[in-house]
């Protein structure tokens, strides 16, 4: 099903043509209490009809929002297909790196800090742009890949997918010692256990978001081992084994699918030879995207189009 909106979503690039004039990344100085204290930016398309999607783009650690959201490829994404893209940023104050906080209690916990300020930036954007708020989507990258499934697992009525790139799966650490032992040499806990934080996360019951997970192969910042962690975590969580249903290569990569009534719930993409980084195609292709930079890596194949089109964010 991902391979089959893929080919649509190429199809549409093809006929849109020429794009509207870009717009800006701009900060939003007041959008609620803020527990967290984060900045919050956004990226809105000029002339941005009402009943669009939002995407949710984090960065990683000593990145930035603007950084992170233009050089992932989200803003360009956005002209293209018209949607509206939330990008929290972390202060040093917080975190001395700008990582996301996703290994401390307060900020992880539906309700509360960190997580409870990225809510209340999707609130804000769905109301002042008017979006369809059953198409909200999160994404990011390490830190900002751990701060997404955050947000899966502690407002899952809030979106309908989320793409973790070398991130770590919910509650694999509570502590900022815990959380370097997640990273590397990674943790191995059973499907039950995971998918159990999710579920104690908040009194959902379903429908689950999808989940999208990537990492390269040569990551020795974010073990490959997490991206299992994190499959095993989302395919408990929807109630399916943690064995794929079908598997194939994309850009010359391995694609593994778990599927759940025919329709594929939970994807991983292991970008072999891949270090620590976002995968990248930047270009002016159809299925390209990104600009290259310190872990921004272009490997043929960008992440951000691939999740954009699994989501129908053109439709």
């Amino acid at each position: 099903m991902f391979r089959a909106m893929a080919l649509v979503a190429a199809l549409l690039f093809t006929f849109v043509g020429a794009t509207p004039a870009a717009a800006a990344v701009e900060p939003v100085p007041s959008f609620g209490s803020n527990p967290g204290n984060l900045k919050m930016y956004r990226y809105v398309p000029a002339n941005l009809p009402t009943g669009r999607p939002v995407v949710v783009a984090l960065h990683g650690c000593t990145q930035n929002a603007t950084g992170y959201g233009t050089g992932s490829g989200w803003t360009e994404l956005a002209d293209r297909l018209r949607f509206a893209v939330v990008l929290p940023e972390q202060q040093s104050a917080n975190n001395f790196n700008r990582c996301f906080n996703w290994f401390e209690r307060g900020d992880t916990t539906r309700g509360q800090g960190e997580a409870e300020s990225i809510a209340q930036m999707v609130r804000k954007t769905v109301a002042d742009t008017g979006a369809n708020a059953s198409r909200v989507h999160v994404t990011g990258l390490s830190a900002g890949g751990a701060m997404t499934a955050v947000m899966l697992a502690t407002y899952p009525e809030m979106f309908a997918g989320g793409g973790v790139v070398a991130g770590i799966a919910y509650r694999c650490a509570t502590t900022m010692m815990d959380a370097f032992s997640c990273m590397n040499p990674g943790k191995n806990q059973s499907p039950t256990a995971l998918g159990d934080a999710v579920r104690a996360a908040s009194s959902h019951t379903g429908p689950w978001p999808t989940v999208s997970i990537w990492q390269g192969s040569a990551d020795y910042t974010v073990r490959p081992s997490n991206a299992t962690e994190l499959a095993e975590q989302w395919t408990n969580v929807h109630g399916i084994p943690a064995t794929p249903t079908s598997t194939d290569t994309v850009a010359g990569y391995p694609h593994a699918m778990y599927a759940a009534n025919g329709r594929t719930v939970v994807e991983t993409y292991t970008i072999t030879g891949m270090g620590h980084g976002q995968p990248l195609d930047p270009g002016t292709g159809a299925t390209q995207c990104g600009t290259a930079g310190a872990y921004l890596l272009d490997v043929n194949i960008c992440a951000a189009w691939h999740m954009g089109s699994a989501w129908n964010l053109a439709g």
